[in-house]
């Protein structure tokens, strides 16, 4: 016996029968339930191509990361001359190469006030997972060994892994994965629309959310509560913007009782919502945060956990205790991907790429509305800058939801897809999202809520044939 595969097979088959997918449905993507694979051949500027040569306006920027778009010629010459000098030398025990002592300066140069110091990885979830242990080792070295709870929120995205699939709040990743962790506890998600009480305005329910958080705090004893994380913007929960006065509210309750703040910037940095991070969007003061996906417009792997002054001072204190401490990847600020990045970077910084999120982001947000705010499918229109979102419901004025087998979101995802566009559905409701490459303009806006509108009002006449809900 061999696992040779028959030699005739297409590329679409051999996928099928040798590809593990994320996030996929196994048995139908093996069993040729879900149709063909979709083999993506080529990218270039908002746009990629398949192996068919169907091409797709790609207005969610790979998975949020591709901010200065396809085939930026600038970052893959960057790779290949690191490539020739130094493809790959570890960064353990003091070693170091000028590419990542460059972007280093960068980033704390670029970070909210108070930063110093950044570890690399390769994601968003090994990011997180650092920053669970780095939590857990300052309470032990503060001689506080039983604060360690880390409190997230429900619907927050932070990974997959074990730690940060735990923090992670939406049910899909914790499904037979015996996840959450005991020691990870959910919070309020803070969406107005869904969450808010009869004539409650969004300032009383983000108190009402730093009520809530505060009430955990005090059940759950506040001597053993080490952190919150947060999305400044909520993002695959449903790309949903804070409501007014949220963060004021929540930084009030850390302080009051201690507890260090991680803001997780994986979708939110760089540039995305029109600032260099969320925390300077929205005045968060945070004490570690996370970094990934736009540092190199995912060009290469990289990720980045940037640790404050308070919280670097016990790390200190820890080496002195303890020694060196036992944390590592190998590919830790691996030489290529740091090329990468500080290429895109160049470019972000170049091309104002920043700007162009707040500017074109504004124009977009207001089309959006303009285009779904009275729509009978459309409960609610969201977004900041280039992230933005389209909500659906059975009743919008009355808060009623489809229900879930109806499958709207995707469905309206797919007629999106059948007419050259990705926009995604989300993973917890009917909602379809928008994050297009920073290097959108006003007239592929225009084209993307033009195609858009189309499919919502394709699947709103499919619906209302169904009986699923009236025509308007």
């Amino acid at each position: 016996m061999t696992n040779e595969l028959p030699k005739n097979m297409t590329p679409e088959e051999i996928d099928q029968r040798t590809v593990f997918h994320p996030s996929t449905h196994l048995k139908n993507h093996a069993h040729g339930k879900a149709g063909t694979p979709r083999i993506i051949d080529r990218g270039d500027g908002i746009t990629i191509t398949d192996r068919q040569g169907k091409q797709l306006i790609d207005a969610f920027a790979g998975l949020y990361c591709t901010n200065v778009g396809y085939n930026r010629q600038e970052i893959t010459e960057a790779i290949s001359k690191q490539a020739e000098k130094l493809a790959f030398y570890h960064s353990y025990v003091g070693h170091s190469h000028d590419p990542l002592i460059t972007l280093s300066e960068r980033l704390i140069r670029m970070a909210p006030k108070g930063m110093s110091k950044v570890y690399y990885g390769q994601s968003g979830s090994d990011a997180n997972e650092t920053q669970a242990k780095l939590v857990w080792y300052y309470s032990n070295i503060l001689g506080r060994p039983e604060k360690k709870k880390i409190i997230s929120r429900q619907r927050a995205y932070h990974g997959s892994s074990v730690t940060s699939g735990s923090m992670t709040g939406l049910p899909v990743f914790h499904n037979a994965f015996d996840l959450p962790l005991p020691q990870i506890k959910h919070t309020t998600t803070p969406h107005w629309y869904w969450n808010h009480e009869e004539g409650e305005t969004e300032e009383q329910f983000s108190k009402r959310c730093a009520d809530d958080l505060e009430k955990m705090i005090l059940d759950e004893g506040p001597e053993t509560v080490a952190a919150f994380i947060a999305e400044p913007v909520l993002g695959t929960g449903g790309i949903i913007p804070p409501p007014k006065g949220y963060w004021a509210e929540i930084q009030k309750v850390l302080k009051k009782y201690d507890v260090l703040l991680i803001a997780d910037e994986v979708v939110t940095g760089f540039g995305r919502i029109g600032a260099d991070f969320g925390s300077d969007y929205y005045g968060m003061e945070p004490d570690l945060m996370t970094v990934a996906k736009g540092i190199t417009s995912g060009y290469l792997p990289l990720s980045g956990v940037i640790v404050g002054e308070k919280v670097w001072e016990v790390l200190e204190k820890g080496a002195d205790e303890m020694g060196p401490i036992g944390h590592g990847y190998t590919y830790s600020a691996h030489p290529l991907c740091v090329a990468a990045a500080n290429a895109n970077l160049d470019i972000i910084e170049r091309e104002g790429l920043t700007a162009n999120a707040r500017d074109t982001g504004a124009y977009m947000q207001e089309q959006m509305q303009a285009a779904f705010g009275d729509h009978p499918l459309v409960a609610e229109v969201r977004g900041v800058g280039l992230l933005s979102a389209l909500e659906f419901a059975a009743d919008g004025a009355k808060r009623k939801a489809f229900d879930p087998s109806l499958k709207v979101g995707a469905r309206v995802s797919t007629a999106c897809n059948e007419r050259g566009l990705i926009a995604r559905a989300m993973p917890h409701g009917d909602i379809l999202g928008y994050a297009p490459p920073l290097i959108v303009n006003r007239e592929q806006v225009d084209q993307i809520i033009a195609i858009s509108r189309e499919a919502v009002d394709a699947v709103t006449d499919e619906l209302v044939r169904e009986g699923s809900m009236k025509a308007a």
